[in-house]
């Protein structure tokens, strides 16, 4: 097993690609730590997992909440070996209705949430440590209505270039993986109707050039991959996962 007796922490872990993460590294043999904002998704995501994971309810936004969940990983398993910092939301916003609020709060989820879960799991990060950021297709490609979330996906992306040249001395590797449109509840919570989902999700297809949306468990095998020793020489890259779309 390719995480055998590895400590996994794993932020927006109750739905689509973290918690499929979730269930890979467990899999894997990994002592999983699932960290959710909902009491409600997180008890009904830890029901699907098997073994007996750590759940903690902390929103990654508040900097207090992020050092209590890591205290109770350390509490419990002693270290992290695998951190996953896959958090992040939004809602669709056009120019001209972006608030000072809506930057605040998508900072704080997209970006600043990251790099203090970072910051607070470094210390208790050996050698052989493995961090993993979720970024995004946005990175590349201009799409409307997002740009605050596509600036906060492309800082997290420096992000792992910065971060991961400062961790590497201690052993710690720094990458991120770079999901394309894949089909998981994360489209239905950015504010528009059904219908103008379904045509988006069509204009999307029609650009990818495996004409069809990913699957989260194609994103969670990524992810253990860059967990795992068979990426032992990697660091401050990002794997695009897109199947084409920035590609072609």
């Amino acid at each position: 097993m390719k995480l055998k007796d590895k400590v996994a922490f794993i932020t927006g872990g109750t739905s689509g690609i973290g918690l499929e993460t979730a269930k890979l590294f467990q899999a894997e043999g990994a002592q999983v730590v699932l960290i959710g904002s909902n009491a409600e998704r997180l008890t009904a995501a830890g029901n699907q997992l098997s073994g007996k994971p750590l759940l903690v309810r902390a929103d990654i936004r508040k900097v207090a909440d992020i050092e209590r969940a890591i205290e109770e990983a350390r509490a419990k398993f002693g270290r992290i070996d695998v951190l996953f910092a896959n958090a992040g939301a939004t809602t669709v916003a056009p120019l001209e209705a972006v608030t000072e609020g809506y930057v605040a709060d998508n900072l704080a989820l997209n970006f600043t949430g990251t790099f203090f879960t970072i910051q607070k799991a470094a210390p208790i990060m050996g050698r052989g440590g493995s961090i993993i950021v979720t970024t995004s297709f946005l990175n590349t490609i201009g799409y409307a209505g997002l740009s605050i979330l596509a600036a906060t996906k492309a800082a997290a992306r420096s992000l792992v270039r910065t971060l991961g040249a400062e961790l590497a001395p201690r052993g710690i590797r720094v990458n991120a993986v770079s999901p394309g449109a894949i089909a998981t509840p994360f489209y239905s919570k950015i504010g528009l109707p059904d219908k103008v989902l379904s045509e988006i999700a069509a204009g999307i297809t029609q650009k990818v050039g495996l004409k069809r949306f990913g699957e989260a468990t194609e994103i969670a095998k990524t992810v253990l991959f860059l967990a795992s020793d068979d990426s032992s020489y990697t660091t401050g890259t990002e794997l695009v996962v897109d199947g084409g779309l920035t590609q072609f």
